[in-house]
């Protein structure tokens, strides 16, 4: 955990790629990609259907560890219609009847507009743009506005570690600037992708 001054309020940095706003009790994160696993098995490509539940399992620890009392969740909460299947679900409703009295806020990505919305028994609060709260107003896409400092997701900001011998080391990473930051996408890679071959 890192922590930060950012707009008047302390902010930590999860290692699990999310952001803690202990004043608020809130837990921030950005493209969880629910059902990304179901989508790519569709498309031919070898995902395990663990991906999700392990994720889910990311999120309730890193709840329950904050004693959050509030999620936020920036934008593509699923990834696809594709993805959409009774296993997967069946995961989230069990997850989310075992956080009964957590609040959900759901800004919508461009994903998300392109799936579903939540189920109405998750409790989702969905808007459809952006959200305000204190300093900071929350956003799929990162814009900058006046008045507030925005926190947002969708491209997924990463560093590569090369030695210029063997493969690089893709990293997620937090982008923080002047008025705006990005937030790596919650959803983790469990597949060689972390880990990609580049040439000389």
């Amino acid at each position: 955990m890192v922590e930060i001054e950012c707009a008047g309020e302390k902010l930590q940095l999860l290692r699990d790629k999310a952001v803690f706003w202990p004043a608020t009790r809130t837990l921030i994160l950005a493209d969880l990609h629910l059902g990304k696993p179901a989508a790519f098995r569709k498309a031919g490509i070898a995902v395990p259907e663990m991906t999700t539940d392990a994720d889910l399992q990311r999120l309730r620890l890193l709840l329950r560890t904050t004693e959050s009392h509030r999620l936020i969740i920036l934008g593509d909460l699923f990834h696809s219609l594709d993805g959409l299947q009774p296993v997967m679900l069946d995961q989230v409703r069990a997850w989310r009847e075992d956080l009964p009295d957590l609040q959900i806020i759901l800004v919508l990505g461009n994903h998300d507009r392109k799936a579903a919305p939540p189920p109405l028994e998750w409790n989702f609060e969905v808007v459809d743009e952006t959200w305000n709260s204190g300093p900071f107003l929350f956003s799929h896409v990162p814009m900058e506005v006046e008045n507030a400092y925005v926190l947002a997701g969708h491209l997924h900001p990463a560093i590569f570690l090369r030695d210029g011998y063997g493969p690089s080391i893709r990293a997620a990473c937090f982008c923080f600037g002047k008025r705006r930051a990005i937030l790596p996408a919650f959803w983790k890679l469990y597949r060689h992708e972390q880990y990609r071959s580049r040439k000389r």
